[in-house]
């Protein structure tokens, strides 16, 4: 599909530079994909829509202070280096600011010489393989070195490094948040659990996969990047039993859905599993583990947009965004949310 079919109009104003003060009191867009309807809630009215017996699947992912700034050893000139994945012991795929200078032998230090690396490897897009070097735990000397990887977009960085973490992360890893979490407080989750709902962790340490802009003009010719995750066994049976009992699995975020997919479509059912994956959802895909989706406004042409619309058609989601922006609603990673459920006629998709 040529890239343009997912564009549409977002003023400046519209793309959220700072967190909700109160992080369950955002916008909350609620789509009935089944009978074409949209609400306009606050995110804490998602008690209203949901049920008991459904499961909630949350990325419990934690962002690395993965922005490193530093300068390079030989020539002394500004280096900046993004973290995208760890690969083994202290070597890290990067995208490394200004790449063409940054060849295999190249070395750059930050803060005082605290932590010094080395390139290894050199691919395409900026891409580079790092080794690292340092003297005691790596995340300490990280979380004093480095900055959040906030996106290019929000201009200034956080006062708290905890605006940019959902409540519930756990395990470090991520160069971005799975921002669709940001709307939950724990007192929520306190209310949610007490409805009967069951609240479930997977893991996917997000990467350039999630965030690396589509560059190609159809969309058959765009390559994901692959993007660690891990689904445990407790997570996998708890899936099992709902799916087996019809009751809905409901996904927090476009991460989560890119794990649930990837191991359904993998093993045909939910299996603990620990991998790679570098799904591409877009329309034409029909979603075999996922039955709703909570997740934020997404950028023009991303692959984002392209996932959520092939959950619930294409013309459909646009008319949805049109929606959102007349009335004012925030966009992006500290933007407001959507709430998406009701059955979808996967085999008339393309027509949408």
């Amino acid at each position: 599909m040529d890239i343009s079919l997912f564009d549409f109009y977002l003023p400046d104003e519209q793309i959220a530079q700072s967190p909700s003060e109160v992080r369950d009191q955002c916008k909350l867009l609620v789509v009935d994909r089944e009978n074409k309807t949209i609400e306009h809630k606050h995110f804490f009215d998602i008690v209203d829509y949901l049920k008991p017996g459904d499961v909630l699947v949350r990325n419990n992912t934690k962002v690395i202070p993965a922005r490193l700034i530093g300068t390079k050893i030989e020539t002394k000139g500004k280096v900046e280096v993004l973290l995208l994945k760890q690969l083994e012991n202290d070597e890290w795929e990067c995208l490394v600011g200004n790449a063409k200078s940054v060849k295999v032998g190249s070395k750059c230090t930050f803060g005082n010489g605290e932590l010094q690396c080395t390139c290894t490897k050199v691919l395409d897009e900026g891409i580079r393989h790092m080794q690292f070097h340092y003297e005691g735990i790596f995340l300490e000397v990280l979380d004093k070195l480095g900055k959040m990887p906030l996106p290019p977009y929000i201009r200034q960085q956080c006062s708290n490094n905890d605006d940019y973490q959902t409540v519930y992360a756990k395990v470090p890893g991520s160069s971005a948040a799975p921002t669709a979490g940001f709307h939950f407080t724990n007192e929520l989750f306190d209310k949610i659990k007490s409805m009967g709902i069951e609240v479930v962790d997977v893991t996917l340490n997000i990467g350039l996969g999630t965030f690396r802009p589509v560059k190609v003009t159809d969309t058959k010719d765009h390559v994901m990047h692959s993007e660690t995750y891990e689904m445990s066994q407790e997570t996998a049976d708890t899936l099992n039993k709902a799916k087996s009992e019809g009751r809905r699995i409901i996904a927090i975020g476009t991460t989560s859905v890119r794990t649930l997919e990837s191991v359904y479509q993998k093993f045909g059912r939910f299996e603990a599993d620990s991998a790679a994956t570098c799904i591409f959802i877009q329309p034409g895909y029909e979603y075999k583990a996922v039955d709703c989706l909570i997740t934020n406004f997404h950028l023009p042409k991303s692959t984002l947009v392209m996932l959520v619309s092939a959950f619930m058609g294409r013309k459909w989601t646009l008319h949805c965004y049109e929606e959102a922006v007349n009335n004012k609603y925030r966009f992006f990673s500290f933007g407001d949310s959507m709430f998406i459920y009701g059955k979808y006629d996967y085999a008339n998709q393309q027509e949408d």
